[in-house]
């Protein structure tokens, strides 16, 4: 396979193989809705296979950081349409990822009474709230009967980025937020039904995808992963127990013929990512970078080499909004501005200058 051949992945067309991976940006505003400044953000990458949304979150409960854009109210689905207005214009593909963030929250940023999670353990170290640096607080476990609500919220966002546009949508389930939180044996504690046994820490990620393949389409679904990613206190430190629990989120994944599975690992050809590749029978978008950033080398190996169906990449797309052209033409790169990665306004954020510029 080529990087920068067209593939069809479920109902997506991509023009090419090159992904923009989910970003996390904070331009949106406190009332969590979409702006100018975004909408150019995304249109200026819309020559990318694929574009994959920053975590944008489904109730104000699973807001994770200040500036952060969700989907929840009419105003913010109108901000969406009108970015994936935007992308569509320049024959782009966009999905939306859909990111509860558990624990990694505090209530000074979502505004709401709790913040929840498998159980009541604390993420460590501190989060920025508008007043400041904060510990993060206990969380609220949630109950057996509150967690299918938690699913019925990642349900009635799928359809709102529906409604507004967009191509599809991605489940977070990676990076330490509240998919993933119910994957770890350490970050859940329970012994219901959703904790304990790798199928029951599973249980949750399998249920919840399967519930928005069914509203929204299975073919215009994805999931998230980071296996053994190990950050924001959800650690997967036992190999053994780590392969057995994606062992079987994979195997309830693979009944619902899912658009794609995106996996961020160190290791995107090692046997752990493999083996979900091959049981979840779907195509699968890797991501090797987060130490450091996946380079044109790599990613053009990765594809030809069948380990990927195409390569997700974060920082080169954020400072070079034409990067296929780029990389497809071994011209010289932009250097990414990594304290302006997150902010307020278009520096930083819509200014990097497009190759017909430099030239």
């Amino acid at each position: 396979m080529d990087l920068y051949a067209p593939a069809t992945f479920g109902a997506l067309s991509l023009s090419n193989r090159v992904v923009m991976a989910p970003l996390t940006r904070t331009r949106a505003g406190a009332d969590g809705v979409p702006n100018d400044v975004m909408v150019e953000y995304y249109r200026q990458r819309a020559a990318v296979g694929l574009i994959i949304t920053e975590g944008v979150w489904p109730v104000a409960e699973g807001k994770s950081y200040p500036g952060q854009p969700g989907i929840e109210t009419p105003a913010q689905v109108e901000g969406w349409r009108r970015i994936a207005d935007a992308v569509h214009a320049e024959g782009g593909t966009i999905v939306m990822q859909l990111m509860h963030g558990g624990r990694v929250s505090h209530t000074d940023i979502t505004g709401t009474a709790r913040i929840v999670a498998p159980s009541a353990l604390p993420a460590p170290g501190q989060t920025h709230t508008a007043s400041g640096k904060v510990d993060m607080p206990v969380p609220h476990a949630l109950t057996t009967d509150e967690v299918p609500a938690v699913t019925e919220q990642f349900v009635a966002a799928a359809r709102n980025a529906i409604a507004a546009g967009l191509d599809g949508v991605e489940v977070h389930g990676a990076n330490g937020y509240l998919v993933q939180e119910f994957l770890s044996p350490v970050s859940n504690v329970r012994d219901d039904r959703y904790g304990g046994s790798p199928e029951n820490r599973a249980r949750f990620a399998i249920e919840t995808t399967r519930a928005v393949a069914e509203a929204v389409g299975a073919d215009r679904t994805a999931i998230r992963l980071s296996p053994q990613h190990n950050i924001q206190g959800v650690l997967e430190t036992d190999d053994a127990d780590a392969h057995a629990t994606y062992a079987a989120l994979a195997e309830g994944l693979a009944p619902l013929g899912l658009a794609f599975v995106d996996i961020l690992h160190a290791e995107p050809a090692g046997d752990l990512v493999q083996h979900i590749r091959r049981t979840a029978g779907a195509p699968v978008i890797l991501n090797s970078g987060f130490a450091a950033p996946t380079d044109r080398d790599e990613a053009e190996a990765l594809v030809a080499g069948g380990w990927a169906d195409a390569v997700a990449v974060g920082r080169p797309v954020i400072a070079n909004p034409d990067l296929v052209r780029r990389w497809r033409e071994r011209t010289e790169l932009n250097v990414p501005r990594s304290e302006l990665f997150y902010g307020s306004g278009a520096e930083g954020y819509t200014d990097y200058p497009a190759l017909v510029a430099v030239a």
